[in-house]
């Protein structure tokens, strides 16, 4: 037999969310004014990003001939770590996208120090944003052309290692998890955008 724990206290009153469920809840909720669209975009950006991460972890944790390679990195940085720490700070840099639906992008939350419950300035969010937005775009479209045309970003032959020189399962699956990565620039952009317009007054734009 199986129990189950019940949303309602034994006076018939309802139970608080769980200090978890509410941070999910805040961090994710949107502010009133935001299109569909811009949210489902915002939301999406994790998302495209967390193949590409996942892949990196158990590609360094679980392949046998990319366990203990440390390829340039310093002797005191294990690969291992240096895998987890870049794939989980590529997922928070990418919940920052979030914030330009949320609550928390617009005012500051409670736990930023000095700042806590003032309002964001706009552009102090819009530029990284922009910026952000350009950068990733052209990152990715240029390192999948130059992967496509078998070299490196510094045009240099790709390495006997790299992981579609193989092709097969191996191949397909290094792409299915890294094509996303070119969406997280334009949407990233378009999300910016309906930020803009929020944070001015204008009427919110696009499909939705």
């Amino acid at each position: 037999m199986t129990s189950t724990v019940s949303s309602v206290s034994p006076s018939g009153v309802p139970r608080p969310p769980g200090r978890l469920r509410r941070a999910w809840a805040t961090a994710h909720s949107p502010v009133a004014g935001v299109p569909r669209w811009a949210r489902s975009a915002a939301y999406a950006v994790p998302l495209v990003v967390l193949p590409s991460s996942l892949w990196r972890v158990l590609v360094t944790f679980f392949d046998e001939d990319t366990a203990g390679k440390t390829g340039s990195l310093p002797s005191w940085l294990p690969g291992e770590v240096y895998v987890v720490l870049l794939s989980v700070l590529s997922e928070l840099v990418a919940f920052t996208a979030v914030g330009l639906v949320a609550a928390w992008g617009e005012v500051f939350p409670r736990w930023v120090p000095l700042l806590r419950g003032r309002r964001v300035p706009t552009w102090g969010a819009v530029v990284p944003a922009a910026l952000g937005a350009v950068v990733l775009t052209a990152l990715w479209t240029a390192a999948s052309v130059a992967e496509a045309a078998g070299v490196t970003l510094r045009g240099e032959p790709l390495p006997s290692d790299y992981p579609t020189a193989a092709g097969g399962w191996g191949a397909a699956v290094f792409y299915v998890c890294y094509a996303p990565l070119l969406l997280w620039g334009p949407l990233l952009g378009a999300v910016t955008v309906a930020y803009v317009r929020r944070r001015r007054g204008l009427p919110p734009t696009g499909p939705g």
